[in-house]
């Protein structure tokens, strides 16, 4: 699946045309969604079309072939794919959206390996699952990585490995790019009730070779210290590749779920215009009073979570620029503010779906292969997502940044 695709890219394109390519593809990802919960992945004939509408391509430096769009046009993009399917665009957006790091962190010739052609696809998990051992000329992996989200269509995988101390001391972490001839997909994705296009198989090492030029160690992927400097400041000449991470994966979940709470509410639609409501006079949903105020309510809660996230990718670019020109510093604290606060989209567009679709639309709607039923297996997916479990813990994280007091 994850062939070469012999496709003339475009030198420029605009942030609107991007959007709109998106969203002419929405019938599409609509048609395709029960196919893809069989097959745990969007289609080919999508991974094509993502391809040629260089969706691939937005987060990669130009000198790369890349278009090298700031943050807010890739959120506008990824939650016009997830209105279409929410499982598509979970896959995509944590495909497409490792460029970013590699292309900040990684020095010039892991740089030119891995993103020159522009073909750079790469699924990323940050538990470091994964065991290292120094060799002659790089490491060597082996291990397991669970949840590898969009690696049906990855080049590459992006990943995290405990070293072990050669005197049993401390072990270190280490950061890897890994190509996917390193690496073995199992195959066991999709026995969870949803998310279950979003091809997260899991994948496994096995004494894999990883020369050295594609490993950072001492690096956390959610914490990069990029107050410090990141090298792709300097070599991609934009202050966007040298930014910190936590509210990139948060962001790259939210566009995806904001986008698949508005895919529920265009099908409530749907159901509003061929049903009655449920009490007399038995009015068309359409104009019964109460469905609309649902729906209303629902459309407010799904665009003020949109609004936030588009804003916060608008914050963390400025924090990159200010960081770049010595202006501030992007802090952890900066960042794990910044990546709450887009956790809170998340959970505000999950609420809209569930208190005020959900319990409104009727039974028959979740019947099996409905497509809301689709939504609501996948948004009850969402809820158990680990960045949104942790949300009581990063709120007294982030309260300790911002006193300045010694975390527990």
């Amino acid at each position: 699946m994850t062939a070469e695709l012999a496709i003339e890219h475009d030198v420029e394109v605009s942030s609107e045309e991007l959007v709109s390519r998106a969203r002419g593809l929405r019938q599409q990802l609509i048609d395709d969604q029960a196919a893809a919960e069989e097959r745990t992945t969007y289609s080919p004939e999508l991974h094509v079309a993502f391809e040629e509408a260089g969706f691939y391509r937005m987060l990669i430096p130009r000198r790369f072939g890349g278009l090298e769009v700031g943050l807010p046009t890739f959120q506008r993009v990824m939650i016009e794919i997830g209105r279409g399917s929410l499982g598509a665009a979970w896959g995509l957006c944590l495909t497409a959206n490792h460029a970013l790091q590699v292309g900040s962190w990684f020095g010039e010739q892991a740089q030119e390996e891995l993103l020159a052609g522009a073909g750079f696809r790469a699924a990323s998990v940050a538990a470091p699952t994964v065991r290292a051992e120094r060799v002659p000329g790089g490491y060597r992996l082996t291990g397991q990585v669970a949840y590898c989200s969009g690696i049906p269509y990855s080049t590459h995988f992006m990943g995290q490995a405990v070293l072990a101390s050669p005197d049993d001391g401390e072990p270190t972490m280490i950061l890897y790019v890994a190509p996917e001839s390193a690496f073995t997909r199992l195959g066991v994705w999709g026995t969870l009730a949803g998310l279950k296009s979003t091809g997260s198989d899991t994948i496994r090492f096995d004494s894999a070779f990883v020369p050295e030029h594609l490993v950072i160690e001492g690096v956390d992927m959610v914490d990069y210290p990029a107050e410090h400097g990141a090298p792709g400041v300097e070599l991609n000449r934009n202050p966007m590749y040298g930014g910190r991470a936590l509210t990139i994966f948060t962001l790259s979940l939210a566009g995806p779920i904001v986008g698949g709470a508005y895919s529920a509410l265009d099908e409530y639609a749907n159901w509003m215009r061929a049903k009655p409501a449920m009490f007399p006079p038995f009015l068309p949903r359409t104009e019964d009073p109460d469905h609309q105020r649902h729906y209303g309510a629902a459309l407010a809660r799904i665009g003020m979570a949109e609004a936030t996230v588009l804003q916060a990718a608008e914050e963390w670019m400025q924090l990159c620029r200010d960081n770049a020109a010595g202006i501030r510093p992007f802090t952890q604290r900066e960042d794990f503010r910044l990546a709450s606060v887009v956790r809170e989209a998340c959970v505000v567009a999950h609420e809209a779906v569930e208190q005020e679709l959900l319990r409104t639309i009727g039974s028959s709607a979740l019947g099996e292969g409905q497509r809301f039923e689709r939504a609501f297996r996948d948004f009850g997916q969402v809820a158990g997502h680990r960045n949104l479990a942790l949300r009581e813990q990063m709120y007294r994280l982030v309260a300790t940044l911002e006193l300045g007091v010694e975390q527990p």
